[in-house]
């Protein structure tokens, strides 16, 4: 039986961090900006991918999986070739959630605000996390257990006021909420909140568990896009909770949207908000 408390140790922590850090140095920030026609594709609508996302992950697979042997690998462009793939989180090995480049869509128009995202798992319980901003040169990490941490700074997350009204809300943009999400969406902006768009998940975790921004409400569930954040708010001092009341399940069948807040309060106060008959 593989056991965490062996490796998941500030050595660990450290040589993530590097590998994260050179992976995005060798295979993302060298095309950042400077992507020809070729170097782009779409996997379904406005769904992209391209070379760094591609070249990034499978540098990042065999890095961490050399760092940790039998681990195994979650990764976003693995998962779209094959779904079958999201089955190993299940299992008894440790596995490495990875997105290589979270806001492909900015990458590839030359905006800066992506960022590679990297958590290690088992048996669907999160252990540690790693979100790394390349061009910023931010990085933010976290332990189960161990705290929350960004550029070696511990961070808290922002201890609201009581209420919703005003309350600061992201949420993915109304393009991609369909007709179901747009009727909770819009009751959630009936009560008053402070309703924004995000443009990168990875990002905006870090903002909610460094305490500039409040609470999320999401309503997808792809693991590469959660798992590092999740743990760096619950480190925080956060929370999350799924439309049915249970905590985020990485394997997917989620109960939809789930809200990311600083307390259970606030979390039900959202999910109230945001329910429609």
């Amino acid at each position: 039986m593989w056991q965490a408390a062996r490796v998941i140790d500030a050595h660990t922590v450290a040589e993530v961090d590097r590998i994260v850090r050179r992976v995005a140095a060798e295979e993302i920030l060298p095309k950042f900006g400077r992507l020809g026609a070729g170097d782009i594709a779409e996997k379904g609508p406005g769904d992209l991918v391209t070379v760094a996302d591609r070249a990034a992950e499978a540098a990042l697979g065999s890095n961490l999986t050399a760092l940790l042997p039998g681990s195994l690998v979650v990764g976003e462009e693995s998962v779209s070739a094959d779904r079958s793939v999201l089955g190993i989180l299940d299992g008894d090995s440790p596995v490495w959630i990875v997105d290589p480049i979270d806001g492909t869509g900015n990458f590839a128009t030359d905006n800066a605000r992506f960022s590679t995202l990297v958590a290690l798992t088992h048996r669907g319980d999160i252990l540690a996390s790693w979100t790394y901003a390349p061009v910023f040169d931010t990085m933010a990490t976290a332990t189960a257990g161990g705290g929350a941490f960004v550029d070696g700074e511990r961070v808290h997350v922002h201890k609201r006021r009581s209420g919703l009204r005003f309350l600061d809300v992201s949420t993915s943009h109304r393009s991609f909420w369909g007709r179901a999400r747009r009727a909770q969406y819009n009751a959630l902006g009936r009560s008053g909140v402070a309703l924004s768009f995000m443009d990168c998940s990875g990002l905006e975790y870090l903002e909610v568990a460094s305490g500039r921004r409040t609470a999320m409400v999401l309503s997808w569930e792809s693991p590469w896009d959660h798992a590092a954040g999740l743990l760096l708010h619950a480190e925080a001092g956060g929370v999350a909770m799924t439309a049915d009341g249970a905590g985020f399940r990485l394997a997917g069948g989620n109960a939809l949207p789930f809200v990311v807040a600083p307390d259970v309060e606030c979390a039900n106060a959202l999910h109230a908000a945001i329910a429609v008959d």
